[in-house]
Formats: structure tokens, C-alpha cells, sequence
């Protein structure tokens, strides 16, 4: 049961953000969260041992995020119930643009490690903010590594978004 709650602390924020970042609400991003973590207790045998749980969560989430947002684009209801792109205002052709960024972003974040995904997640898309303190202390590091590290997980994801 603790290896459990412990791995909800360290995915829980990420998985619920992943919908919302799509602009679901805070009560289909908690679906997608529950159904997403169901998965993964269905399939935990199932998983490599060697396989990246954050990115593996990662792709649940926004196939699930994606599936919701389709079914209720064809079932008419929601906001991209009339998803027409020639039609979008421009408050709505923005939200596509971040919408089609955020995917390009979340693409790049796959692909680098685990820990500068962690780190880049907790400095900068994390809706709590944490400090640098918290950020360290979340992720096992000294204070004073937070900034440096960061460069590095920066341009480590700058290389691989540039590929």
C-alpha cells in the first residue's frame, strides 16, 4: 500500500494535468486520471521492467484525453462538440494553437529522461508552483543544483524538440 500511495504523490499532478491541459474540466481531467491509473493496475504485469512509467502514463492520459474529447466532438456535447477549424474564433484558434503546442511540447518532454521530464514538469507546468526548495526536495537534490540542472534539461530538450 505505501509503494502505491507514493507512486500516486509522484504521478497524480502530472496525469490530472495532462487533460486539463487540453482543456477539459477538473471533473473529466479526474476521470481520465482514475481510468488511467485503473490501466495501470491492469496491466502492471504486463509492463517491460525496464519501461519509463512517466511516459507510459503519459500516453494512457492523452489517449484517453483524446477518446473523450472525440466522443464528445461526435456526440455534440462539450466544448469541441463543433470542433470546424475554419470556423474558430479566435479565442478557440488559440486554445488549438497552445492545444497542438502543448502535444509538440509534451512529445519533446517524452524524450528526454525521466528526471529532467520530472524537473521540467515541477518548474514549469506544475499548477502549484513549488519553490526551488520544494522542487529539491521532491526530487532528492540540493537547492543549488535546481538552476544548473535545469539548463541542462533545457537544452537537452531543445536538441531533441530541434531534431
Amino acid at each position: 500500500m505505501e509503494a502505491w500511495r507514493l507512486l500516486l504523490q509522484k504521478y497524480e499532478r502530472m496525469v490530472f494535468s495532462i487533460p486539463r491541459r487540453y482543456g477539459l474540466s477538473a471533473d473529466d481531467a479526474a476521470d481520465v486520471t482514475q481510468v488511467t491509473f485503473t490501466i495501470l493496475v491492469e496491466s502492471i504485469d504486463k509492463l517491460p521492467e525496464d519501461s519509463k512509467l512517466g511516459g507510459w502514463l503519459t500516453t494512457v492520459a492523452r489517449r484517453h484525453t483524446w477518446r473523450l474529447l472525440e466522443r464528445s466532438r461526435r456526440q455534440g456535447i462539450g466544448r469541441y462538440a463543433n470542433l470546424d477549424e475554419s470556423a474558430l474564433s479566435s479565442a478557440d484558434a488559440e486554445a488549438l494553437e497552445r492545444w497542438e503546442l502543448g502535444e509538440w511540447l509534451e512529445q519533446g518532454l517524452s524524450r528526454i529522461s525521466e528526471f529532467c521530464r520530472n524537473l521540467l514538469f515541477a518548474l514549469y507546468l506544475d499548477p502549484e508552483q513549488p519553490s526551488y526548495a520544494e522542487v529539491a526536495a521532491l526530487l532528492g537534490m540540493a537547492v543549488g543544483s535546481v538552476g544548473p540542472t535545469r539548463m541542462r534539461c533545457l537544452q537537452r530538450l531543445r536538441r531533441v524538440m530541434d531534431e
